[in-house]
């Protein structure tokens, strides 16, 4: 679960400015998590997460440091959650744990792969497209590869 809700942060701060704990909780909550401020507390820490200074306040986002740290994280997410994977054409499908796959699609569009051009998840299936069917399996080695503890 912890996983899961780390990877809904990477998410939320991917995505919008959170410039609170409580703003943080509000945005676990519309994803479905039942969070306190004190595990988004432990969750900020664990994350290393810091706050920037914008126009009008701070919000809270990645260390430059952290990118190696995230890509870890991402591997141990990925290789939790992902259960198998098969292809077809250009087309990957990717089976998850349920519930986990709308995270690891999230995942798949922040590496912003140059021949992946897009994910469609459900709640444990993962279609992923590729731009052309020569790249499938330089994009299959990889999520094999991620899929090692």
């Amino acid at each position: 679960m912890k996983s899961r809700r780390h990877f809904a942060i990477m998410e939320i701060l991917g995505g919008e400015r959170i410039g609170t704990q409580e703003e943080l909780c509000e945005a676990l909550r519309r994803k479905g998590f039942d969070i306190t401020q004190a595990t988004v507390s432990r969750d900020i820490k664990e994350l290393r997460l810091i706050k920037v200074p914008a126009d009008n306040g701070y919000y809270y986002a990645w260390p430059e440091t952290k990118i190696p740290m995230q890509l870890q994280r991402a591997k141990r997410v990925f290789s939790d959650s992902v259960i198998g994977l098969d292809f077809s054409e250009n087309i990957i499908v990717i089976k998850t744990l349920p519930g986990a796959a709308q995270s690891i699609a999230s995942l798949i569009d922040s590496l912003h792969d140059p021949h992946i051009l897009g994910t469609v998840a459900g709640d444990d299936t993962i279609l992923v497209v590729i731009r052309s069917r020569q790249h499938v399996p330089k994009v299959v080695a990889y999520f094999e590869g991620l899929m090692q503890p």
